[in-house]
This record gives structure tokens, sequence and C-alpha cells, in this order.
């Protein structure tokens, strides 16, 4: 066993520590950072020398092999696949898709990264597993997303995944993967330390002095105080390193390896070029590829002498440094030159991308046949779920393609498949050598569409339904089908840009779409999309009829999914803005469902926050924060920001202020830079509800006022239940004129829904500013409707109004029946702000009413609580996993730790008795 490495005994215990933890059953994650040569790999090669009863799987990174979808999971996952019968069936053909074992669709990377978790936890059943990623930097971008995922969510598997990764430029202000883990910097020796490594790599007696300057200059950085001595005089040490315009480190040792290379046999220098040049490391390619260059076997030994390769199982550069030096150095004709080699000793029927990829990088001049391989390997990328090696391999044949109509069509793709794998600079450079001399309309447009879909992306302003406007436009002559499916890409658009989208937007689009005629039979996205269109030039009450048909064809069991998922934002809407609370309701179960089922990480945040919606509507508060903290928890997973609505919704229901106000300005900020107009409206909704509970109505009035002040035309959704906020806020500060108009513009759009939600919520808002008989006619149309929904919350609101009514016309003894009912429905629910405002009448009439005993509580966590929730559901260890992106082990450990704390033997005493 290695002795601990010299200088890093501080940063041994830590790792020392983490096996300990391991052993002891948890899991851990840890990411080692620091710059080149400071000893990365040395601190891994510790810890696996150090993981004595582990299990070891080790992935080296190489730079060249980034464009390989999966290549880094290939290297780790590939001796534990006698586990993949372990894993649900969804993510074991995900995981088998990734790793080349099955054909099937491309699967969804987070089902993949799902299915990677599952593995590795059955993987350490026997014993611990430790998982060590070198120059994590280099890792194919499908590869790093999956186990940074997967090392953000271990739990209590007996798994450690340890990364080594080069820092970071600091000009570079986002934070690449994996991030969220425990860092590990590793920086230069200490001065001590830095001297005596010196002194034992320097022979013979050197000045203190000398050793001073060289360990500053080199900032204590192990493998430049090994290297550059070995390619330096004492003098030019001395004398070089104290000059101001001294090259980087990394310059530095590639300049040290590169005259450590030039004095070896031309043979031997072709060999490490070929060995640069090969992502793989296996040897017997490499001796093929040699001899097809003419390099004699013995021309390695060189190499290997002078400490620049190793040559085991696998061919190894001492330093990626070494290696890059090597590749870089070459002429472009030699380089070519070796890939060609390479690209004759792979075989192309059992590794046809690698293949395809070094006859690429040997092409000297583009070639159909080179350009076309390279498109059949980025259909099999996509295949296999890597987007990103698809857009590298579409990239390499744009370049290599002589044909520049073929060309621009590739540059097409490439850049669509660019911008799917969030790289949106790239694509627009590969749209703007697609549309260079480009005299096809179609692609013109559907280039343009690429454009506007990138915009939408990156800034979801007003920008965005103006550039799919156009594109639309010009697809429309050439595909009508097309186009108007990307109308309703507008309409969604400017939904999400607000009120300043409604000229060069939505009305355009409406009017667009009633010129452009619809396939026969309609789709369902045609009935859609003519019942917005209706809705946006002929008014509110006209559509109804439309849109209600065109949500019963989304509705239906035999639609497509990939359609149902494609418009699950605007059906939702759409029921919302028809007060269908069954057609929300039956949707939101649906396309949720489908998001879990067929792991779209990327729509699973919107699907739950719908769902969440669903639930605060129903007044099931408990259920809408379950879905909350779901919403959190993937985009935890993933490493994205989680969208805030969801919890912004339940606080503000909840009579939470400080956290609805803190929510409501973090959402503000976030729509701001997305360019999303509604963001604020929502924001500005949820203060008016929170200070309507509280009833404090002025400040009520201001923010239902800010969330509506903009919008010329009917809305839905929030937007309208803004103008219910008002009507109440209003009322109670005199300003009943302004009430009265906003009554009205309420009207417009509940009137012609007619449903028991909007009809109620209609009543209640006419009872409001009602007096004498015809308040109390209002306010019972109200309680009856809402009674016959399961909208409990605006139900629960309806008595409150009519008690404080019922109160302020001395009528006590009935007041007191309705406020009893509202106190009882808001403390059920958990709405505090309203509970306390029905506690407040009640005690006017002279009721006490007794504060509910504190909840002691059984000191469950967040997570346990859920488990207990989804185990109520009556789901299995394996679906609770995947709900809550842990692994079936970990939710093993966290009901093992709920049985201890409630007291109980087994999942079945979890369920509450039946009532």
């Amino acid at each position: 066993m290695q002795p601990r490495v010299p200088g890093r005994d501080r940063e041994c215990e830590q790792l020392d520590e983490l096996l300990r933890a391991v052993r002891g059953g948890e899991s851990r994650a840890l990411v080692i950072r620091g710059e080149a040569g400071v000893g990365k790999t040395r601190m891994l090669e510790y810890l696996v020398d150090h993981a004595r009863g582990f299990r070891v799987a080790r992935v080296t990174s190489i730079q060249s092999e980034m464009e390989l979808a999966f290549a880094g999971l290939h290297q780790l996952c590939l001796s534990m696949t006698d586990r993949l019968d372990e894993l649900p069936g969804a993510q074991r053909a995900a995981v088998g898709a990734a790793l080349g074992l099955g054909a099937g669709h491309a699967p969804d990377g987070f089902l993949v990264a799902l299915g990677v978790l599952g593995l590795l936890s059955e993987a350490a059943r026997e014993q611990p597993l430790l998982c060590v990623v070198d120059d994590a930097q280099w890792l194919d971008r499908a590869s790093l997303q999956t186990l940074a995922f997967t090392a953000r969510r271990l739990g209590a598997e007996s798994v450690a995944l340890v990364f080594a990764v080069r820092a970071q430029d600091p000009a570079v202000s986002e934070p690449a993967e994996p991030v969220g883990l425990p860092e590990l910097p590793l920086q230069g020796l200490s001065d001590h330390d830095a001297r005596a490594l010196l002194r034992a790599t320097i022979p013979g007696p050197v000045d203190d002095h000398v050793l001073d300057r060289i360990v500053a200059e080199t900032r204590g950085n192990p493998l430049a105080l090994r290297e550059l001595p070995k390619t330096s005089t004492l003098g030019e040490l001395a004398g070089g390193f104290g000059l101001p315009a001294a090259p980087a480190i990394k310059a530095r040792l590639r300049d040290a390896y590169l005259r450590r290379t030039a004095g070896l046999p031309p043979e031997t220098q072709h060999f490490l070029l070929v060995a640069a040049a090969d992502p793989t490391g296996e040897p017997a390619l490499l001796w093929l590829a040699a001899e097809r260059s003419g390099i004699d076997i013995d021309a390695a030994a060189p190499a290997v002498a002078a400490g620049l390769v190793e040559i085991g199982d696998r061919v190894r550069f001492t330093h990626p440094i070494a290696r890059s030096a090597v590749y870089w150095a070459a002429s472009p004709d030699d380089r070519r030159s070796a890939h060609r080699a390479l690209a004759a000793a792979t075989d192309p029927a059992t590794d046809p991308d690698r293949h395809a990829w070094h006859a690429a990088y040997g092409a000297s001049n583009p070639g159909e046949a080179v350009a076309a391989e390279l498109e059949r390997s980025a259909l099999r990328a996509r295949i296999r779920g890597g987007v990103a090696a698809a857009a590298a391999f579409l990239a390499r044949a744009v370049e290599l393609t002589p044909d520049p109509d073929r060309r621009r069509t590739r540059a097409l793709a490439a850049a669509q498949a660019t911008h799917e794998a969030g790289d949106p600079d790239t694509a627009l450079k590969l749209l703007s050598l697609a549309e260079a001399g480009l005299d096809d309309d179609r692609l013109h447009a559907e280039a343009d569409l690429v454009r506007a879909r990138i915009a939408f992306t990156t800034n979801r302003g007003s920008a965005a339904p103006t550039l799919l406007l156009d594109a639309a436009s010009r697809l429309a002559p050439h595909d009508p089908a097309h186009a108007r499916e990307t109308y309703l890409e507008v309409i969604d658009a400017a939904i999400f840009a607000g009120p300043q989208s409604y000229d060069r937007g939505q009305n355009d689009a409406a009017r667009a779409a009633r010129a452009t005629p619809a396939p026969h039979p309609p789709r369902p996205a045609d009935l859609l999309l003519d019942g917005w269109a209706t809705r946006i030039l002929d008014g509110h009450r006209a559509a109804v009829p439309a849109l209600r048909h065109a949500l019963g064809a989304y509705r239906r069991p035999e639609l497509q999914p990939e359609e149902a998922l494609r418009r699950l934002w605007l059906t939702a809407a759409t029921a919302a803005g028809l007060w269908d609370h069954d057609t929300l309701s039956v949707l939101s179960i649906r396309n949720l469902d489908l998001v879990r089922s067929s792991g779209l990480a990327t729509a699973l945040p919107l699907a739950l926050t719908v769902r969440c919606l669903v639930h605060v509507i129903e007044g099931e508060l408990a259920a809408a924060e379950t879905a909350a903290a779901e919403v959190r928890t993937v985009s935890e997973a993933v490493g994205t920001a989680a969208p805030l609505y969801a919890d912004l919704l339940v606080a503000a229901w909840r009579g939470h202020e400080t956290e609805c106000l803190d929510l409501g300005r973090r959402a503000d900020e976030g729509a701001l830079r997305r360019g999303e107009g509604v963001g604020p409206v929502v924001s500005s909704w949820a203060r008016a509800l929170l200070y309507n509970s509280f009833g404090r109505y002025d400040e009520a009035a201001e923010a239902a006022q800010q969330a509506n002040k903009e919008y010329v035309q009917l809305e839905v959704g929030i937007p309208v239940w803004s103008l219910v906020e008002y009507i109440e806020a209003a009322a109670r500060t005199g300003a009943t004129d302004e009430a009265y108009a906003a009554l009205t513009r309420l009207t417009e759009v509940t009137d012609p829904a007619g449903t028991d939600w909007a009809t109620g919520i209609e009543a209640r808002s006419h009872a409001l500013l009602a007096t004498g008989s015809a308040a109390e006619t209002h306010y019972l149309h109200a309680i009856d409707n809402l009674t016959r929904t399961t909208v409990r919350g605006e139900l629960a609101r309806a008595h409150l109004v009519y008690g404080e009514w019922l109160r302020r016309e001395r009528r006590g003894h009935i007041a007191r029946e309705h406020l009893h009912t509202a106190y009882e429905l808001f403390t059920t629910m958990g709405m505090a702000g309203f509970a306390q405002r029905a506690a407040r009448e009640l005690a006017a009439t002279g009721e006490n009413i007794r504060k509910p005993a504190a909840d002691t509580g059984n000191e469950l966590t967040a997570q346990e609580t859920q488990v207990v929730r989804l185990v109520r559901e009556g789901l299995t260890d394996p679906e609770i996993g995947s709900r809550l992106f842990i692994s079936p082990r970990t939710v093993e450990w966290h009901l093992r730790k709920i049985f201890a704390k409630l007291g109980v033997g087994s999942r079945r005493d979890l369920h509450p008795p039946p009532q």
C-alpha cells in the first residue's frame, strides 16, 4: 500500500475519511479540482490503493473522445452489465441503449442517469464500490451529465464517486459539471515540501536562491517541479523563471515534454503520435495501426524508457499534457496520417463511430463517402441519446461535404442538433453556414425556425414570437401543416412573453392561422390552434365551443404521447381559461404520467408545476408541497435552477408571508433574465392572494392591479384570477367603480364558461359588490355552485365572505355557522392566513376559537415525509426511487429510519386507518 502522498497529509486524511464512511454504508461524492500537474491523478491513485475490500471502476477521460456519446459511461459500467436485469424495465432499456447493448428509441438522458444510479447501487450490494473518473473535464457530455446526476443523488448505497477535474478558467463565469458536489481543491505544495521534492529531483547541490526562484515560479506544482529540471539547466531555470512574460505552467510542461520527445528516434515519435490520436488505449489496435504505418513494434521501447508512456493492458501516457503536446506539435499532414492508420485498423462493423471519426480526421480533402459515414454516426448517436455527439458528427460532416447544397442541408441539421445539445452560439454559427448562398425558400424557413427556437430557449421575451411568426409565414407555402404547428408555438411563446407580444405575436399568428388551411381531418393541434385564433380575434365567448372541442381531442386515450407532451403547457392554460377543473385535473395526471414513463427530465418540472396548481386549486396543499418539493428535487438532481412558481403558489395559500415575498422576488428576477413577461403577473397575483388572506386589502388591491395593468385583452388563468383578488380588495377599500369594471371583465370569461367553478366565482364577486337580499342571493348561489366542485379553497372563501357579510348585517348566529365552516376548511387545508382571518371574524361574533394543539411532530425529515406519502400511494421501493431520484437501496434506508422514528414495523403500518 502506498504511504501518504508527500505534502498532502490533509487531503489524504479527507480521502481516508471518505473510504471509512463508504465502508460504513454511506455513499459519498467528491470533486478533486486543481490545475494541470498539481497531483489530481496521484490522489486518485492513493484512493484506489487504499480502497481495501472495494470493487473499483475507473474512467480515464481523453479529450479526443469527447464527441463519442456515453464513451465514459461505457468504460465505467460495462463490467457491471450483469446487474442490468435488476433495474426497472425502462431504466434497463435506457442504460442498455446508451451502452450500445440494444436497439430502440433514443433514451432520455435522465432515464439513463436514473438507471446508472440503480446500477451502481446494485453493483455495491456485495462490497463497497469506488468509481474514479480522471480528467472529467474531457468526458463526453452525455457521460458527464449522467455521472454528475448520479453523484448528486447518492444516498446509502456504499458507493463512492470521485472526479478529478482541471481547474476552470477564471474568465468563465458559468460553473461546469460536475457542480453541486463537495470539493477537494488541490493547490501547489507548500514551499517546504516543494523544495524537498525539487532537491530529490535535481542531482547534486543546488543554490538555495535558485530553489526559491523555481518554487515561486512553479507555485509548488509537483509535475512542474519534477519535469522542468529534466530538460533545463539550472542556469536556465534560475534566469528564466523570473521573467514577467514567462509562459504559464501548462505551456512550460508542454515544452518540456516536447524537448524530451524531440530526442527520440523518428519512428518512436511517429508511434507516439499514433498513440496520442487513439482514445481507446487498446494495445492490439495501436500495434495494428502502427504496422499499417510501417512502424516496428520495437519503436515503442524508447518512449517507455523516457517515461512518456506506459504499456500494459492499456497504452497510457504518463500525463495528459504529454499526450496533448505530442498530438498538437505534429504537422497537420502527420496527424491526418495517424488518423488514417487508426481508421484502417478500426473495424467499421464493430466500432463504426470511431472508424468514421478517424476517417474524418484523416481526410485531406472533402469527400462525400466520409461525410455520409459521419451522418450515419450522428444518427446512431441520437439513438443512444447522445445529442451532443450527434451535433459533433454533423458539424464535421459539414466540413467534409463537397456539394454546396448538401453541405447547407447538413449545416442546418447540425445547427438543430447543436441547439438541442445546449450550445446556442455554435448553433447560430452553423445556421449562418446553412444560410450562406441558400436559395431554397423552404430551407430558409426551416433555418428561421431553428433561429426562433434558439431565441425562445435563451430569452423568452417578445423577440421569440416575432421570429417564430416569420418562420411560420415562410413555411406556409411549402408545408402548411408544419406552419400551423409553428403558429401554435407563436401563441404559446406569446403567453410567456406577456402583454407586449400582442402585435407581431399572437394577433398576427391568429390571422395567419385562419389563412392557412388545416389538413383533413384536422389534428388535435389544428383544433387547438383554431380555437385560440377565434379567441384572439373574435373574443372568449365565441371561442369556448372550439376550445372545448380541442380539449376533448387532447383527453382522448388514443392521443399520441408526443403530441400530449408537446402541448402540455398550452392545454393546461386552455383548461384553466375555460374554468374546466375536471379537464385540467385529468390532463395534469395523464401528462405527468407520460413524462415519468418517458423519462423526459426537461419536461418534468413543468408537468409537476401544473399538477401542483391542480392540487392548490383543490385545497390539497400537502400534495401540492410534495409536487413542489419534487420540482426542486429534479432540478437539483440534473443541476439546473428550480422553477419557483410551484413553491410560490403553495406559500401564498399557506399564508407564509416572508417565504411568499422572497419567492416572488426571486421568480421576478429569473423571469426578467429569461424575458418572461408573464412571470411578474404570477408573483403579483400571489401577493394579492396573500394580502387578501390577511385582510390587508389596500396592499392586495395594489398587487392585483399590478398583475393586470398591461393586459388590454382577456387572458387565461392567473391574469384573470388576479381580477378576482382585485374585486375583493377593491370592494373592501371602497373602490367600487374600479371593482365593477374588473367584475365586467371577469364576467366576460366566467359567463360563457358556465362551469360550477366559474359560476361560483362570478356569483361570489357579484355578492361582494351587492347589498341587501341581492347580495345574499349571490352568496348562496356561489356556495351552492362551489360545493359541487373540488375547488375547496374558493368554497371556503365563499363561506368566509358570506359569514363576514352576515356579521355586518348583525345576523350573528348564521354568521358563526358559515365562519365556523370556513375556519374548519382553512385549518384542515393548512391555509393559515385565511384561517386567522376567519378566527378574527368569529371572535368579533363573541366566539372563542381554541387554537389547535401544536404538532410535536415525529421529526421526519422532508425526504422521509415524501417517502411515507409515496408508500401510502402504493408505490414500490424502485418506483419511489424513480420518483425521488434516489436508488431503491436509499429508499430501504429511509424506511428503516422511518419505522424506528414512528415505532412501526412494516410498510402496512404507514397507511392511515380506513375512515
